[in-house]
C-alpha cells in the first residue's frame, strides 16, 4: 500500500495509513542501506533516525530502525528532535553515514514524511529516485546490524549555549506550535541564561492550538497578541520540525521572508563585507537590490531548500535563504535550516543594534505582493 506521489522533489511524505505505512517505513529502512552501498560505496553504514511530535512518528522510526537494522546498518536512535538536529548529528557523529528525519514538517496532523541526508548532505531530486527504484524492485540486502539510544540534544545545547552565552537580554515570546521544537527549545535557553515567554510548549501530533506554520498570519495570531500585550521586542515561531522560522515584530506585524532575508544580510555584511549572499526566486527584488546597497554581492537562485543549501555549499556563501521561512548561516554554523539557530541570531542582533524589528527594516522599499495560492490536487 504505497502511492508512487509520496517520492517528492526534496523529501518523501504523504498521508499516513493511505499513501504509505508502517511497512513502507520497513522497507524504506533497507533501500536506503542498498543506496548507500551501491551508490556510495559505503559497506558498513551508520544511521541516524530522529522524528517529530506527529502521533504516527513513533511507530514510523520503529519499523525504520527495524529495516535499517536488518539489513547490516549500525543505528543511533536520536528520539524526538527537529529536522536540524538530525542534519547536526550527521556533522558531530564520528563516521555517520547518513541520516533519516521522520517529519511531516507543517503539514496536517494525519500527513508525516521522511527527509534523507547521505553523508552531511540532504538527497533530493535524481538521489531520492534512487531510492525510490531500490525500493520498487525490492533490492534488498539482508544483514546484522546495531541499534543504540544516541543522546544528541545535549552536544547540540552545549555547541550553541556556548556560543550565545553573551546573549543579549531582549524580551522575546516564542511559539513552539506544540512541534518539535519544544523538545529542546527551553533547555537551551535556560543553558544560556536567556529568560523568555514560551508559547505552546509541549511537543503534540494533534497541533491543538494552531497549525505548525509560521509564515501564515493566522497562524501567529497569539503569538502577536502576546507580543503586543507583553511589550516584547519581537515574537519568533517554528513550524513542525522546526526548521523554518517565522517573526512577528513588536507591533505584532508578520514579518515576510523576504524581510527576514533583509534584516540577517544587513548583520552579515556588517560582518563580512563584499559577501555573497543567496536567495530564492520567490524573494521580492528588494531583498537583492538591499544586498547590493549595503555591499553584498546577491544571487537568484531556484527555489527548494535543499537547493539553497547546496548552493550555499558549493559558493561558499556565509548566507541564504528562502521566503518560505529556510534561512542558512554558514559563517559560524553549517549551513542549514535550523530556526532556533536563526531566532538566537536574530536576538542576537536586536542586542547589536539596540533597535526592534521594524527599525532593522529602515530605507527598504514597501512592496505589495500576491501571496501563494495553493490549489488541492487529487495528487
Amino acid at each position: 500500500m504505497v502511492n508512487p506521489v509520496i517520492f517528492k522533489e526534496y523529501d518523501i511524505r504523504g498521508i499516513v495509513g493511505e499513501q504509505f505505512d508502517d511497512r513502507f517505513a520497513y522497507e524504506l529502512g533497507k533501500s536506503f542501506v542498498s543506496y548507500l552501498k551501491k551508490f556510495r560505496n559505503i559497506n558498513n553504514p551508520t544511521v541516524s533516525v530522529g522524528f517529530d511530535a506527529r502521533l504516527s512518528s513513533p511507530s514510523l522510526a520503529n519499523s525504520l530502525v527495524r529495516g535499517l537494522k536488518e539489513s547490516g546498518a549500525s543505528v543511533f536512535r536520536l528520539g524526538l528532535v527537529t529536522t536540524p538536529i538530525s542534519y547536526f548529528s550527521t556533522r558531530t557523529i564520528p563516521d555517520i553515514s547518513g541520516a533519516i528525519m521522520i517529519t511531516g514538517s507543517h503539514n496536517p496532523p494525519e500527513y508525516n514524511g521522511f527527509k534523507i541526508s547521505a553523508g552531511s548532505s540532504a538527497i533530493f531530486g535524481e538521489e531520492i529516485q534512487k531510492v525510490r527504484k531500490i525500493y520498487e524492485e525490492k533490492d534488498f540486502l539482508d544483514g546484522t546490524g546495531t541499534v543504540e539510544d544516541f543522546d544528541i540534544m545535549t552536544p547540540y545545547v552545549e555547541k550553541y549555549a556556548a556560543e550565545f552565552k553573551n546573549l543579549p537580554q531582549v524580551p522575546i515570546v516564542f511559539d513552539c506550535g506544540n512541534g518539535a521544537a519544544g523538545s529542546v527549545l527551553r533547555r537551551l535557553l535556560e543553558k544560556i541564561g536567556f529568560e523568555s515567554t514560551i508559547l505552546f510548549e509541549e511537543p503534540d501530533g494533534h497541533f491543538p492550538n494552531h497549525h505548525p506554520d509560521p509564515t501564515v498570519e493566522k497562524y501567529m495570531k497569539e503569538l502577536s497578541d502576546t507580543v503586543k500585550t507583553m511589550k516584547s521586542a519581537a515574537g519568533i515561531g517554528f513550524d513542525g520540525d522546526a526548521d523554518r522560522i517565522g517573526v512577528v515584530d513588536e507591533n505584532g506585524r508578520l514579518v515576510l521572508g523576504d524581510e527576514l532575508m533583509v534584516m540577517f544580510s544587513r548583520g552579515i555584511l556588517e560582518d563580512l563585507p563584499g559577501s555573497l549572499i543567496i536567495g530564492d526566486v520567490k524573494c521580492s527584488d528588494r531583498l537583492y537590490s538591499d544586498i547590493e546597497a549595503h555591499g553584498g554581492k546577491p544571487l537568484m537562485w531556484m527555489t527548494g531548500h535543499s537547493l539553497i543549501k547546496e548552493k550555499i555549499k558549493v559558493d561558499k556563501a556565509p548566507f541564504g535563504g528562502e521566503m518560505s521561512g529556510h534561512v542558512c548561516f554558514a559563517d559560524r554554523n553549517f549551513g542549514y535550516d535550523d530556526a532556533i539557530y536563526a531566532a538566537l541570531r536574530l536576538i542576537e542582533l536586536l542586542g547589536r543594534k539596540k533597535k526592534p524589528v521594524s527599525s532593522l527594516l529602515e530605507g527598504l522599499p514597501t512592496a505589495f505582493n500576491t501571496p501563494e495560492i495553493r490549489i488541492d490536487t487529487t495528487e
